[in-house]
């Protein structure tokens, strides 16, 4: 039997929940009937060494050539072209982005920046926009690689983020399916552009229960003496994720007396802000910034709590890596989450603000019953979960 070529589209390999999403999408890849290909725009992430030796890895090497234009300010970019004496190419720049403003559809500019590079040689059977929803990317594997079956993933709540509706009417639409990572995202989705109605399903983000559990008895985890209550997020340093939220429902907790640390595993642009927000807030003894780390799986197994205060998901894979260790947990009201976590039975789910989370963190904090109970329904094996999903074989 011929094995099946599919290439997955994506940014780059860096620590975060769609790379991870991916890496765990490809090692339930059955090998014997797929050849897999990652194809980056950028060499570059703290992921890159966990891509297994037996994928395809594939770069964009013209990106360098074009990522100011896509994503500095087309003003910026103009100037910096007339400086270096490229006139003409700094007219078209600014033509091509006062047309894409007009028509609210950016294909024509995308289409003026790929137009110097062909399209792949070599044909897939199965090409994924899988960094979505990502307008590039959208539009490279949809004309710039052959494929018989192409796929759009969503990986967030497109009704939280800059999306263009109008741009993914016309360019989802000639795809052949349209992944969403929860049910929730997927209803926002429909609600923005109900056209995509029959071709749009719904695909949770998996992992393995028994490859965490094992992985969390390897690294070092908390290295500290503290010996009070240890609170855990983990993701990525910026607005979306909510840690400036964690920072002021932590200042409440400390004011009461609580004997509490809140530790972060991750990096991102708002390290800087979050650093300062520390500091006025006089919680730099209490509030503590890990940094990156592939593997944040033994600092969830050593916490008291695990608390996710994002502002917006698609489907939080870091809330299921806590369910997996059964850790109580205290989760925003983000879409998908309600498809992980049912209030008061295994966790608590709350508004997205600063003193929800700091009453609902009271609560786990002065109820051990509460958390054992939490602890205790959240013993969910693989097999029960991963029937929830599509599997990978039905869909492709």
């Amino acid at each position: 039997m011929r094995k099946k070529k599919i290439i997955f589209m994506i940014i780059n390999m860096n620590i975060g929940g769609t790379e991870k999403a991916l890496l765990n999408m490809i090692n339930n890849i059955p090998r014997n009937q797929y050849i897999i290909t990652i194809f980056m725009l950028e060499k570059y992430g703290g992921f890159l060494d966990h891509i297994p030796s037996d994928v395809h890895v594939k770069y964009f090497q013209n990106y360098k050539n074009i990522k100011d234009m896509l994503n500095k300010p087309p003003h910026e970019v103009s100037l910096d072209l007339i400086k270096n004496k490229k006139f003409l190419t700094a007219f078209l720049i600014m033509l091509f982005h006062i047309i894409t403003k007009a028509l609210k559809n950016r294909s024509i500019y995308f289409k003026y920046l790929l137009s110097k590079y062909p399209a792949f040689n070599e044909e897939y059977d199965i090409a994924v926009a899988y960094d979505g929803p990502m307008d590039f990317i959208s539009y490279f594997v949809l004309k710039k690689i052959k494929a018989k079956k192409k796929i759009q993933w969503i990986h967030f709540d497109v009704t939280k983020i800059g999306f263009n509706p109008k741009f993914a009417s016309s360019i989802y639409r000639k795809y052949d399916n349209i992944f969403v990572v929860s049910n929730e995202a997927k209803m926002r989705l429909l609600e923005l552009v109900p056209k995509l109605k029959n071709k749009t399903k719904a695909f949770l983000n998996s992992s393995s229960p028994s490859l965490i559990r094992k992985q969390s008895k390897f690294g070092v985890g908390f290295t500290d003496s503290f010996n009070g209550i240890r609170i855990l997020t983990v993701g990525r340093l910026s607005d979306e994720k909510g840690q400036d939220l964690a920072i002021l429902a932590l200042e409440k907790l400390v004011a009461e007396g609580y004997n509490v640390r809140w530790y972060c595993v991750g990096d991102g642009p708002s390290r800087g802000r979050y650093e300062q927000l520390i500091r006025e807030k006089n919680l730099k003894n209490h509030f503590i910034l890990l940094g990156l780390d592939p593997n944040p799986y033994p600092y969830i197994a050593q916490s008291d709590i695990y608390v996710q205060p994002s502002r917006h998901e698609g489907f939080c894979i870091t809330l299921a890596e806590a369910k997996y260790l059964r850790k109580p947990i205290i989760t925003t009201n983000f879409a998908g989450a309600k498809e992980q976590i049912t209030n008061g039975e295994n966790g608590l789910i709350v508004e997205i603000n600063e003193d929800e989370i700091y009453k609902a963190l009271v609560n786990l904090i002065q109820n051990e019953d509460l958390c054992e109970k939490f602890s205790s329904n959240l013993d969910i094996g693989f097999n029960e979960v991963h029937d929830n999903y599509i599997t990978f074989d039905r869909v492709m």
